[in-house]
């Protein structure tokens, strides 16, 4: 414990208070010119574990032309000191009914003023870019990343690299060859380079089979199809939808690097008996046009998010791949940039070991962020079984890997089930299709895990759900639940529905009809449920997690309801890969089962945000009324063994005030709320500080009962808190 005098530390606050003023505007791009001051090109840091898998020596074929453009590459940003700490407890308060601070989203800007690096920092960072040679086209509003294009010689010179060309399945692919750095002026502010190759992030989707009959008994092997009406079934929406909860005045966005033909989601819904309903093209960037090679995955994305939502608005969020970045993490980064819905779904993905360490760390950020505006992130499980680094169209597996975005603790991960239904399908299939909705599912399907890998008869190659054990993310605290193992490593999948070829999805590409399979049509089927549960509370949801597992401990604990169909029957394991197996509760193949949709919407919490408190402040011993009584702060503190308590309070001016633990006449935090209005349309909360115990300080407005809080973390010196987003109402 560090303790000051009062002078002392005012001093220290009006230090902190001058340098956040220092440029209060946006960051904006560097002018050029000669390295900062700052930074020493010559010292340099290795950014390690940042060379893709991919870029394997026997498949160069030479150093890249020193011309070769790289566009909209991704600077990973790192957050402002003690800002971790600080966005783990926000995502936690969000999610606590009982935390003023409950389903309390922020805006992007909010978020990078909150957490983000300091005006001058971010300058230092884009100056430095600047005098390399490098454009600087955009810097996030949660201050995150920014994105930089130049050329390939000017990221060997910046970056201390290599770019080289590698051959890779008929294709010429770029990619750097060494471990980038940068120097070490810039250690601590900039993360690394998310990625400079252009090995594309996989879709997890089987190959396409034209569904050449409209039957509910496909007359090749048997197999059954799945239109919309027939995932209401088996999934118990049919009730939801009748009661009017069909995802209408809510969003999706679907992560996209192509763009599709509008009339084949026209022809779906009509072909299906859903009401017209045209999804948004958003083009970020240039317009790539369309893709052979990723248009069915948008196709499925699109049509199968409206098909389980089939109110909502769809926005497919489109970015042109380029040399350095691929589009899927373009159209990501956009989507929570701009704040685009509340439920966003990813079909792509990549192992975590070739995603990279700035890949990893940019997207778990991303997706942080993402859950403190309050979108619900989906990602799919990959399809490769257990054995994720490996092509799902492979022989033979090489060893346990789990999928990136997925394995995320800020994203739900949509792993993959079969319908059990072989043995007697009458029981589950109509003889006759529905003449409207094509539909012939008579009820739930019992379900066992998805694999169709060459492991089982009559399958092939590595065909099978994702899951298993992150080697990146540690096990977050909301993950907990009978089945779920004491391993100390983020799990996978979370929640699963029907994957299988077996009974595949109906979507149309190019006007024909087809068939799709894998983890690709979980993702956004369940973000489309996600939709329904946003209109029926009528909140966002941020991160879904700590409410699916809060739902999982109830029910397989014996006392809730059954919102999940537990699958106890299957394993992802692939040749030359043992994986998982499916067991009671959570297991690392289905996660927490398949989902019973009405149950689901009938028993999840909340509805409402708690009614604001607008009582007015009232100062007293702990209680300090700040700017004119309108702001009351009060503070708790932890010192661990020290002792901890209520924070007692010294009020000095009508915006000013000191917070005690120990005692009156060593004073540990100043806290000041400005009226910062007329300069950018905020009340502004900034604090210093000389201890380094816990102290978690809440400030209301009593006006409208918003509430902001401010975490420091126990044994860390206090960090300066500079807030001047904190409250948006100005009288």
């Amino acid at each position: 414990m560090m303790l000051r005098s009062h002078c002392a530390l005012f001093s220290a606050l009006l230090s902190t208070l001058a340098a956040a003023a220092y440029g209060q505007g946006a960051a904006a791009p560097g002018a050029g010119g000669p390295v900062p001051a700052r930074v020493n090109d010559a010292e340099r840091v290795v950014l390690h574990g940042n060379v893709s898998p991919l870029a394997r020596p026997e498949l160069e074929i030479g150093r890249a032309d020193p011309k070769l453009p790289m566009a909209r590459m991704i600077l990973q940003l790192e957050p402002r000191p003690g800002a971790q700490a600080q966005i783990a407890q926000l995502l936690r308060d969000q999610q606590d009914p009982a935390s003023p601070r409950f389903h309390r989203w922020l805006t992007p800007e909010e978020f990078g003023a909150r957490f983000g690096l300091a005006d001058a920092d971010l300058e230092l960072v884009t100056g430095w870019l600047a005098a390399h040679g490098f454009t600087v086209e955009e810097v996030a509003k949660g201050r995150g990343w920014i994105n930089f294009s130049g050329t390939a010689s000017q990221v060997e010179r910046a970056f201390g690299t290599e770019m080289h060309d590698y051959q890779v399945g008929g294709t010429v692919r770029h990619a750097n060859s060494l471990d980038p750095s940068i120097p070490r002026g810039l250690a601590g502010l900039v993360g690394g380079v998310v990625s400079l190759h252009s090995f594309p992030r996989p879709a997890h989707h089987n190959g396409t089979h034209p569904a050449l009959k409209m039957s509910p008994l496909f007359s090749q092997g048997g197999s059954h199809f799945l239109a919309p009406a027939d995932f209401a079934t088996i999934y118990d929406l049919n009730s939801a939808y009748a009661s009017g909860n069909t995802g209408s005045g809510q969003s999706i966005a679907v992560v996209a690097r192509t763009d599709i033909q509008l009339s084949d989601v026209q022809t779906f819904r009509s072909s299906f008996g859903l009401p017209a309903n045209d999804p948004v093209f958003v083009h970020n960037g240039p317009d790539p046009g369309t893709s052979s090679d990723d248009e069915g995955e948008s196709d499925l994305d699109t049509q199968w998010a409206g098909a389980v939502a089939p109110g909502a608005t769809v926005k497919l969020v489109i970015s042109e791949s380029t040399n350095s970045s691929d589009g899927v993490v373009l159209s990501a980064e956009y989507i929570v940039n701009q704040n685009v819905a509340p439920v966003m779904t990813t079909s792509y993905g990549l192992c975590e070991a070739e995603t990279g360490a700035a890949g990893l760390v940019f997207y778990d950020n991303l997706l942080a962020q993402a859950a403190a505006q309050g979108i619900t992130s989906f990602s799919a499980a990959g399809d490769s079984g257990a054995s994720d680094c490996d092509d799902p169209s492979s022989k033979k597996g090489t060893g346990r890997a789990v999928d990136n975005p997925c394995s995320s603790p800020n994203n739900t991960c949509a792993g993959g089930t079969q319908f059990n239904d072989t043995a007697n399908p009458n029981a589950y299939w109509a003889a006759s299709n529905d003449p409207t909705t094509q539909a012939s599912a008579l009820s739930y399907i019992p379900e066992v895990g998805w694999n169709e890998s060459a492991n089982v008869a009559g399958g092939s190659q590595l065909w099978s759900t994702g899951g298993g054990e992150s080697n990146f993310f540690v096990k977050p605290s909301w993950q907990s639940a009978p089945g779920v193992p004491a391993d100390g490593h983020r799990d996978v999948p979370d929640v699963s529905v029907s994957t299988a070829a077996h009974d595949g999805y109906l979507v149309y590409q190019e006007g024909q009809l087809f068939s799709f399979s894998g983890t690709s049509a979980s993702a956004p089927s369940l973000a489309g449920l996600m939709a329904l549960v946003v209109q029926k509370t009528g909140s966002r949801q941020g991160n879904a997690n700590p409410i699916f597992y809060q739902l999982a401990a109830s029910q397989f604990g014996g006392s809730g309801p059954a919102v999940f169909h537990d699958v106890k029957t299957g394993n992802n394991s692939v040749p030359g890969v043992t994986g998982y197996t499916c067991g009671t509760g959570y297991d690392q193949v289905t996660g927490l089962g398949s989902v019973d949709g009405g149950m689901m919407l009938a028993h999840w919490p909340g509805g409402t945000q708690p009614p604001p408190n607008t009582t007015p402040c009232a100062a007293d011993s702990s209680t300090l009324c700040l700017s004119n009584n309108r702001f009351e702060v009060k503070a708790t503190f932890d010192a661990s063994g020290a002792g901890s308590g209520t924070a007692q309070v010294i009020g000095v001016s009508d915006d000013t005030g000191f917070l005690w633990f120990f005692s009156a006449t060593n004073v540990e935090v100043v806290v000041k709320v400005l009226d910062g209005c007329a300069l950018g349309g905020h009340y502004w909360v900034f604090a210093g500080g000389l201890t380094n115990v816990n102290v978690v300080m809440t400030v209301r407005d009593a006006q409208t009962g918003a509430v902001q809080t401010y975490t420091n973390p126990q044994n860390t010196t206090f960090l300066p808190i500079q807030d001047t987003a904190a409250f948006s109402t100005c009288p």
